[in-house]
């Protein structure tokens, strides 16, 4: 009687460890259980998006106010055109203000960070933020030092 007692604590035990760790993965992976029907739209053009993907977050003063929804290219200006779901209980992102690619820690995560404008009219649903700085890719300041560098050897 002991050993089935102790047999069934062991399965309930792997058993809760399987349901944790599905819980953790999806938690990690940022999938979606439930739909995001509670957040608006809005888009923003950058020239080099530098390693930002699809599911990266939109913060602004540092807390997280949304994810990024969709990057594509957009075939006349040659610029990304990035979707960014914003939570719905943030209303009040003035029009002027500056969407700009930064990069979590030196080698981290790239995410867009908004800094606040001063207009007293508000983003809406489908509106775009016009005002954008690209990511700083490590890699082209990395070479832009190494050819100044050695340009200025030669002098």
């Amino acid at each position: 009687m002991r050993s089935k007692q102790l047999e069934l604590f062991v399965g309930l035990f792997v058993v809760l460890g399987f349901i944790s760790l599905a819980y953790l993965a999806i938690q990690v992976s940022g999938l979606r259980t439930i739909g995001n029907n509670n957040t608006y739209q809005i888009q923003a053009r950058f020239d080099d998006i530098g390693g930002l993907t699809e599911r990266a977050k939109v913060s602004v003063a540092g807390v997280t106010v949304g994810e990024v929804d969709n990057i594509v290219l957009d075939k006349e200006l040659y610029m990304a055109l990035v979707t960014v779901n914003i939570h719905s209980d943030v209303t009040t992102i003035p029009t002027d203000s500056a969407a700009a690619i930064l990069t979590n820690g030196l080698l981290g995560e790239k995410y867009i960070g908004i800094s606040i404008g001063a207009e007293e009219e508000y983003l809406k649903n489908g509106d775009e933020l016009y005002d954008t700085q690209s990511a700083l890719v490590l890699e082209n300041l990395i070479s832009q030092f190494l050819f100044e560098s050695t340009s200025g050897d030669n002098e």
